[in-house]
């Protein structure tokens, strides 16, 4: 693991935009479709997706659309159904039970080799625990259901290190950015095998083929994945055939000046229109694109490191604050503070979030990364009301993790 995110200047040169070893860190809503439903997962190969639509390359004025982008809206209408968070006689979201929610974490299987519909998560949480090199999917009661990688899952030679996996529409493949390595995995959920990878094992460019720092890589329901090339200062659109069709910013061209350029993104959420939510970490910048590339909005921030922004349900912006201590905001278009969760002390601090999302039950989940834990807060009383990891506690033993840095609500119903 040689880089990590690091607070910057936002005028000077980068040498690590996102990590370093010293201040470790390995997605509005995250991005779901909300046609997935229940899915099977009954192959192992995944289709080659049709490509975009046609039109000029992005240079300037980026004009070719995302095809069939992932749903950033779709998450609260796709497992609202399966969300059972609990409540009292009024409605209102409790805490857990401290002598129960804590609940001894298991690698048993579940029953069937199938994920359990089991309160907020849906169908599970898939966290990248970057710093044990793993990533696993658990569900409420902190059992472990899924993990990779296993025996023959790498290539030879190669270790892994993701920051960030999200699962395919089709629910067969997950997609990892393995960012200290300089590339990007299509694994395999059944087989837990990579069977594909695009980038440089360990080899940092800006040529063809060539990745520096790939963030934020999702699957789009085409086949194509759209990734984060942060210090390339671009997002790419990369088919299954390893081809790029589709491109914003430009290497080598650092400034913010949407849609032609953009200030080291780390971000590039597909959302339900075909466009993007980009996060920029220079200047602070989130930025929505349209689908042909038009500005729908360009706010600033006001956090010192932002980090994966996303939207939530009523189109507000959800970004975390990559510091310590950090912070996690709802944001509106017009750049209104709406709501700010950020203690300074004790234990509900946050040291490093890189990742929030909003949960069905209007939780937000988010991945604390330096304090080694998921947690999710419940925003209407600003306290932590789940939690797996142990505080401050790194580990690979059961119920710990070491800088997780990266979640995902998995369907109800996928099958592993």
């Amino acid at each position: 693991m040689t880089s990590r995110r690091s607070p910057i200047s936002h005028r000077g040169p980068m040498a690590h935009p996102k990590r370093d070893p010293a201040r470790r860190r390995v997605r509005g809503v995250v991005g779901i479709s909300a046609a997935i439903g229940l899915i099977a997962v009954a192959a192992t190969q995944w289709p080659a997706g049709a490509g975009l639509a046609s039109g000029p390359p992005r240079q300037t004025t980026p004009t070719v659309a995302l095809s069939a982008a992932r749903s950033s809206d779709g998450l609260a209408a796709n497992a609202a159904a399966n969300a059972v968070p609990s409540t009292d006689p009024s409605g209102r979201l409790l805490p857990p039970d401290p002598t129960t929610s804590a609940g001894a974490a298991s690698t048993d299987p579940p029953s069937a080799n199938r994920l359990p519909t089991l309160g907020r998560f849906g169908g599970g949480l898939l966290i990248a625990d970057r710093g044990n090199g793993r990533l696993i999917i658990v569900n409420e009661a902190h059992r472990i259901l899924w993990q990779f990688p296993t025996g023959g899952s790498l290539p030879k030679g190669q270790q892994f290190s993701a920051d960030d996996a999200f699962i395919s529409p089709d629910g067969r493949t997950i997609v990892a950015n393995d960012e200290a390595h300089q590339v990007i995995d299509r694994i395999d959920i059944v087989s837990h095998r990579v069977v594909w990878q695009y980038g440089h094992y360990d080899q940092m460019g800006a040529g063809g083929g060539y990745l520096h720092t790939p963030d934020d890589a999702y699957p789009l329901v085409n086949g194509n994945i759209v990734v984060a090339d942060i210090r390339n200062c671009r997002i790419l659109e990369i088919s299954p055939a390893k081809q790029l069709v589709g491109h914003w910013g430009r290497a080598g061209s650092c400034t913010h000046n949407p849609p032609a350029t953009f200030d080291n993104p780390n971000g590039d959420t597909p959302l339900a229109d075909g466009g993007l939510l980009i996060t920029e970490i220079g200047g602070s910048r989130v930025v929505r694109l349209g689908r042909t590339g038009r500005v729908v909005f360009d706010i600033h921030v006001p956090v010192a490191y932002p980090s994966d922004a996303q939207l939530d349900t009523k189109g507000n912006v959800l970004v975390v604050d990559y510091a310590s201590p950090g912070a996690v905001l709802r944001v509106s278009p017009q750049g209104k503070v709406l709501w700010r969760y950020g203690p300074t002390s004790g234990t509900g601090r946050l040291d490093h979030p890189s990742l929030a999302v909003m949960l069905p039950d209007g939780t937000i989940a988010l991945n604390d990364d330096f304090r080694s834990r998921v947690i999710v807060i419940d925003p209407r009383i600003n306290r932590i009301v789940w939690q797996y990891g142990t505080t401050d506690v790194g580990g690979r033993s059961p119920g710990k993790l070491l800088t997780p840095d990266g979640i995902e609500v998995i369907p109800a119903g996928t099958q592993l």
